[in-house]
């Protein structure tokens, strides 16, 4: 089993369907969007070296940039130490977000420290 199929098998194991993924820019650490993987998404992400999710909405595989040509190329992959989440340090081909902005994360909730 390569590195790669076994980080699946612990990822994926005891019928977890999906785990969060993070992209985040490899070059300018900026977090651009959070999606679901499942084992399928996993393999197919392995295999193009371009993201691959699963639609909760649609209920099916997809390509990020299928339809808007805004691919994210894979540089590396990480998984947390509950190995139940992904980090995916990606090149962008354009913005991240369906609104056209860099990132999804655009929206700030600004707060005051110490006060409820």
């Amino acid at each position: 089993m390569t590195p790669s199929r076994a980080a699946a098998a612990k990822i994926f194991r005891a019928g977890r369907r999906l785990v969060p993924a993070v992209l985040q820019d490899s070059r300018t650490g900026r977090v651009l969007m959070l999606a679901y993987m499942n084992r399928q998404a996993f393999v197919r992400t392995l295999e193009t070296g371009l993201a691959h999710f699963y639609s909760r909405s649609r209920r099916r595989l997809w390509l990020k940039g299928e339809t808007s040509g805004h691919t994210q190329a894979v540089r590396e992959i990480y998984y947390d130490c509950d190995e139940d989440a992904l980090l995916l340090k990606v090149q962008p081909a354009g913005p991240a977000c369906h609104t056209g902005e860099v990132s999804c994360f655009f929206r700030r909730i600004r707060y005051k420290k110490g006060r409820s």
